[in-house]
């Protein structure tokens, strides 16, 4: 998906500077900005999720942030969205008063979060 984005991105700043109307290099231009926007986000956060002795890193555009195992619950959330059951992983981190919430799709995790969270139960402590 993410090589799919920088392809599509060069295509449409291709076309954009190719272009004869002002308004249309506009809207492609636009286009081409956030094509790279996304392209760059997919690139910069991979690996979305690693695992380690000591826990888990999630990647977020604020860095890394390592999990240890005794501070997060790992769940496997199915939601129902347009007829069709989507499953999400969810990390849930607590230290003290400071918590967060990581929700993970199939496109963060490049696989389906059901063999994740599998995975991730497995290999917890």
């Amino acid at each position: 998906m993410i090589g799919l984005a920088w392809g599509l991105a060069a295509v449409s700043l291709l076309v954009t500077v190719l272009s004869s109307t002002p308004m249309t290099r506009l809207f492609l231009g636009v286009a081409t900005l956030l094509l790279l926007a996304a392209a760059g986000y997919g690139t910069y956060v991979r690996p979305r999720l690693s695992v380690d002795d000591a826990g888990l890193t999630v990647r977020t555009l604020g860095g890394a942030h390592p999990l240890p195992w005794h501070e997060v619950k790992v769940r496997l959330v199915t939601n129902r969205r347009l007829g069709r059951e989507t499953p999400t992983l969810e990390l849930d981190w607590q230290r003290g008063e400071d918590e967060q919430l990581f929700v993970l799709t199939r496109l963060d995790l490049g696989t389906d979060p059901r063999d994740v969270a599998d995975v991730l139960h497995a290999l917890r402590p």
